[in-house]
């Protein structure tokens, strides 16, 4: 007798399964996220085994931890935001969008680990073997160690990595793959969700490191249940503009590090190239003798990064002035000119005003809302800011300028890449005093940030 077939109904959002379509979701009160599949029961002989062996508990006294839990990848930015090193077993998703450099920067890394005489399985379904050796050209030379493969039936994955044991395999991408059990077409709910679960138990049962690449949403989201990130161990996005050469790789999920590290990378013809000083990246270019143009620091993990604040502040031609806000978050910066409006005087109710971070970097630090404020003044009063002056400080209603955490590691990179001054709240004298050889303007209010760089207020 053939299977019977049930149409059931799945949220995109979070994976949560109902008999009937329904316009809002009970598992994350998201709306019109439901999407119809057809599904057939699994097979007895499939899920009706029954485990032989009983599961035995061990302490922590007993479980051994031996130095190479953590391997190289070759690629210091990316180990930097995995936390140190590729992890044992784990099941990392790399996610970004199409065109950004995620099989290539996967490449490159396999490549590294191929040149140790690491075991490495690249399964593709989205290329054949000849894009993949085109492109490994391009990338460099790589050794036998690597083995290619192009396929995307589960059943058969699951079985080469049980055989053959690879230290490390990559899945590109999760989207593709499909098990011949599940009637749904490759890519849907049910499939990426059974998929990823096959591929974590191949991970933590056979020790070998599973890097999962997925599609991701116009929201900027991986594409799939919201389930997918919470089975996974590491979620990574590589950000930035495909049309720029820059690439931000940002870890939003990990369970063996820290996620407030992020590694730059910058693309060139023969792939990705690590950016060692991504503050000195980030400033080239920057206009000389232009105003509206105010260096800022934030950090990232425990990594200072200076970045160019630029602000644009002229009289608005309509009744409601227009904001705009790229890079940052379009709600603080309003915030901010409220501020400014109040405490310190500024008279931009009738102004449009236009704030970017260059470079196409996204910072939310609130450290950079002292270089806000100052490149919004200095665009508004049309003075000048020097060059080689760096501020950066929390910024409060009432118009005071709050500390922020490593100010010491924020002076020391200013004078390391040359600046001269730095503003920065008061409250961080102490924790800077050591640091000798660059000049500390320190202040304790927005106005008084503003009168260290414009005559008038």
């Amino acid at each position: 007798m053939a299977k019977t077939r049930k149409t059931v109904y799945f949220c995109q959002n979070c994976g949560y399964e109902s008999a009937k379509w329904m316009g809002q979701c009970p598992g994350c009160n998201e709306w019109n996220t439901f999407v119809e599949e057809t599904v057939s029961p699994l097979s007895a002989g499939k899920n009706g085994k029954r485990s032989q062996g009983l599961a035995k508990p061990k302490g922590l006294s007993e479980i051994d931890l031996s130095e190479d839990e953590r391997k190289s990848s070759g690629m210091g930015e990316l180990d930097r935001v995995l936390g140190g090193g590729i992890v044992q077993g784990s099941l990392v998703l790399v996610g970004g969008d199409p065109g950004i450099g995620k099989s290539t920067l996967l490449l490159q890394m396999c490549r590294n680990l191929a040149g140790k005489e690491t075991e490495v399985l690249y399964i593709s379904g989205e290329e054949s073997l000849r894009q993949i050796k085109m492109r490994a050209m391009r990338i460099g030379t790589f050794t036998d160690s690597l083995k290619l493969l192009c396929e995307t039936n589960l059943t058969v994955i699951r079985e080469l990595i049980e055989k053959k044991t690879p230290k490390v395999a990559i899945i590109d991408s999760i989207q593709t793959m499909y098990d011949e059990d599940i009637s749904s077409a490759p890519g849907s709910v049910s499939q990426v969700r059974e998929s990823t679960s096959v591929l974590m138990q191949l991970a933590k049962g056979l020790g070998v490191t599973i890097f999962i690449v997925g599609h991701v949403t116009k929201e900027g989201n991986v594409a799939g249940p919201r389930v997918l990130e919470h089975m996974v161990d590491t979620v990574l996005y590589f950000e930035g503009d495909r049309h720029a050469s820059y690439r931000i790789l940002r870890a939003v999920k990990n369970r063996f590090g820290s996620t407030n590290e992020i590694g730059v990378f910058e693309m060139r013809n023969e792939g990705l190239e690590e950016v060692k000083n991504p503050s000195q990246f980030l400033l080239d270019g920057k206009p000389q003798g232009a105003s509206g143009s105010v260096v800022a620091c934030s950090m990232e993990g425990t990594r200072p990064i200076l970045i160019e604040v630029q602000a644009l502040v002229c009289q608005s031609n309509f009744g409601i002035p227009r904001r705009t806000a790229a890079g940052t978050d379009f709600n603080r910066v309003n915030l901010l000119m409220a501020v400014l409006e109040k405490r310190a005087g500024l008279h931009l109710s009738t102004c449009d005003a236009y704030v970017n971070i260059a470079g196409g970097i996204k910072m939310n630090e609130p450290a950079i809302d002292l270089g806000i404020c100052l490149a919004i003044a200095s665009s508004s009063r049309d003075v000048v800011v020097d060059d080689r002056l760096l501020a950066f400080g929390e910024v409060g209603l009432s118009g005071e300028v709050r500390a922020v955490s490593m100010a010491e590691q924020r002076v020391a990179e200013a004078k390391k890449l040359g600046f001269d001054r730095v503003i920065l709240p008061k409250v961080c004298q102490k924790s800077v005093e050591k640091i000798q050889g660059i000049q500390k303007l320190y202040v304790e209010t927005v106005r008084e940030a503003i009168q260290c760089v414009c005559e008038k207020v």
